[in-house]
């Protein structure tokens, strides 16, 4: 059984099975790992509590009790993502008794494995430092309903290295962002998966939207964030009018329930009477007039954010009409010339 150090390359070129419980796995881990539990939750707990009282050796044994009659269960998966020629990474918490256990039970069936040193805890160190690198960053800009997501995806389609924040985060980052999307990921989870797209891109000039400190729940780290504060600001200069129809076509046809616990999320900034207006206009089918109301106050909301902190050097991009694919095509030539 070998050992190896970290290196974000891992996650490129191995299979790494993740050999933690479901909740530590669920909580955070390497983008692409696959999860095959020595202990469970129920059978960690246990086993940490004999540690703690009994010490090592018992606790041991008890691991091995629990473990003994799905030792086959745990094999048979893993083969299930493994091929004998591949390169195979176990790692645990600390690439401690789990992993290197695993590690022999595999080798034993005969895969050629290594134990990753310094387990999940030393990749999370790296991920954590990534933050605080130098990156080359342009933000895209622009009030509400600008329609920058769809350009950063044709950004991205016409060859542009771009990191979609709000995909990572699951969360388009409005009161009306988390409609349509899968829960969002644990703030850890956030982080691993935000830290492989920097490292993946790490020699080029990223395109990233901008946004608050905070997408939905999720937090960007503070060492990205103070970079893509200072970094160039292409703002998408829209109209009202083609905002709120670009709004029409992205949150128009989600079910009036949704909308309505949305509005209702901005109703003490909206003030009780526009708020109860809005709501009534929803539950009267009249969509585009209730985010009428809502983008009067995202408009205010955003000039107050830009005056408060402010962006870098600020380049207006005049937009006609809200075709993605000719912004894209301005982005790039403005930024290539």
């Amino acid at each position: 059984m070998d050992w190896l150090s970290f290196d974000s390359d891992l996650t490129q070129n191995f299979v790494i099975i993740d050999v933690r419980s479901e909740s530590e796995f669920l909580q955070g881990h390497i983008p692409g790992a696959y999860n095959v539990p020595v202990l469970n939750d129920d059978h960690r707990k246990i086993v940490g509590t004999i540690y703690k009282q009994s010490g090592k050796e018992k606790a041991i044994l008890k691991g091995l009790e629990l473990l003994g009659p799905d030792m086959s269960t745990r094999l048979k998966l893993a083969i299930q993502y493994c091929k004998k020629e591949q390169n195979i990474i176990i790692h645990c918490w600390r690439g401690g008794m789990r992993s290197q256990f695993f590690a022999f039970i595999m080798e034993f069936y005969g895969f050629k494995v290594k134990v990753l040193q310094g387990g999940y805890k030393a990749y999370r160190n790296h991920v954590l430092n990534t933050f605080s690198l130098p990156h080359q960053i342009n933000i895209l800009g622009g009030k509400t309903g600008s329609g920058k997501t769809h350009v950063l995806n044709e950004l991205n389609s016409k060859g542009a290295a771009m990191i979609d924040l709000e995909g990572l985060a699951h969360h388009r980052g409005s009161s009306f962002g988390a409609i349509g999307m899968p829960p969002q990921p644990s703030q850890e989870q956030f982080e691993n998966e935000l830290s492989l797209q920097l490292f993946l891109l790490n020699k080029s000039t990223i395109w990233i939207e901008d946004e608050g400190r905070t997408v939905g729940s999720r937090v960007i780290p503070e060492g990205l964030w103070n970079q893509m504060r200072k970094a160039p600001h292409y703002f998408l200069d829209t109209n009202f009018e083609m905002r709120l129809n670009q709004i029409m076509m992205d949150y128009g046809s989600f079910p009036k329930e949704e909308l309505l616990v949305a509005m209702e999320r901005i109703g003490k900034r909206l003030g009780p009477q526009h708020v109860k207006t809005a709501l009534e206009a929803i539950n009267n089918g009249q969509i585009k007039e209730a985010f009428a109301m809502a983008l009067a106050y995202y408009d205010k909301a955003y000039t107050f954010q830009k005056e408060k902190h402010p962006l870098g050097e600020k380049i207006e991009i005049e937009v006609e009409q809200l075709d993605s694919s000719e912004i894209a095509a301005k982005l790039m030539k403005q930024q290539n010339g």
